[in-house]
């Protein structure tokens, strides 16, 4: 066996990549049909957090639509009624997030794990209620405008909102900048913003972004959870003590750097380098 070290680095991601792009779109009111339809026509991938109380309401979308609609992104949570948690005892809470989930649930097919808050709004409290009922992240409304990956899934903060100079993100996102564990650029809003006179030329812009973001062959396009599947894999690795053996325990491939040369980890596998 060698001595010689090889050095390991958990900084890449599905087909070798290192950058990943997600969009996060919430409340669910019938705008995401045109914008769920431009995210299919240039391949990108999000996560849209809907109102369950809302749908087949006017101006929503409607219960029968949520699997068809949805189908190539995540059907994610946004509560039952929309109100701010922090004013709410724990039990609604709990009717807010659970009962969410058991209608998207049955809605989309698969099991809803992930949620946005209601106007941004959380505190300590509510972040271990809602991962007490099972969400395994959520998103708040705090734009931090760099491109890092989250450190507690539950408060996870987006890069920046659609409004928030998203172009001006993208372009930086291409920059040769390291960051130390790949970058991440998440874009978050509502789609309902789009058709507000002081947004002007909105869907205009979305779809400049889309035509600039779209086929780079260096980007993952995922979905949230997506991104928390492979990071939660990430971190199952195992590596040997001279780095030479790795032994993936998940269900999902994972992508490193081993001495700077792009290595695949099969799911369920060990590779000798």
């Amino acid at each position: 066996m060698s001595d010689k070290m090889v050095r390991i680095e958990k900084t890449l991601y599905p087909g070798g990549t290192d950058h990943v792009l997600t969009m996060s779109y919430d409340d669910g009111t019938e705008h995401d049909r045109r914008l769920v339809d431009m995210f299919n026509r240039y391949g990108i991938r999000g996560t849209f957090h809907l109102i369950s109380g809302r749908l087949d309401h006017p101006g929503y979308i409607t219960s029968a639509e949520v699997a068809t609609l949805y189908q190539n992104h995540e059907v994610s949570s946004h509560t039952v009624t929309h109100q701010w948690n922090t004013h709410l005892p724990a039990e609604n809470i709990l009717h807010e997030s659970l009962d969410d989930r058991k209608t998207l649930e049955d809605l989309c097919g698969y099991i809803v794990r992930g949620m946005s808050y209601p106007y941004g709004n959380y505190d300590t409290r509510t972040v271990e209620l809602f991962r007490a009922c099972g969400i395994e992240y959520s998103r708040t409304t705090h734009g931090t405008m760099d491109y890092n990956f989250p450190e507690d899934p539950l408060m996870w903060h987006p890069t920046c909102a659609s409004r928030e100079r998203m172009m001006d993100r993208l372009e930086e996102f291409y920059k040769p900048q390291r960051y130390e564990n790949g970058r991440l650029l998440y874009v978050w809003g509502h789609s309902f913003e789009f058709d507000r006179p002081d947004y002007p030329n909105s869907w205009e812009i979305m779809e400049e972004f889309c035509k600039r973001a779209a086929g780079h062959e260096n980007t993952w396009y995922a979905t949230n959870i997506e991104i928390i599947d492979y990071m939660n894999a990430q971190k199952a690795l195992r590596v040997s003590a001279n780095g030479s053996i790795l032994y993936n325990p998940t269900f999902t491939d994972v992508w490193v750097k081993a001495d700077g040369q792009a290595v695949c980890i099969p799911a369920g596998q060990t590779v000798k380098l």
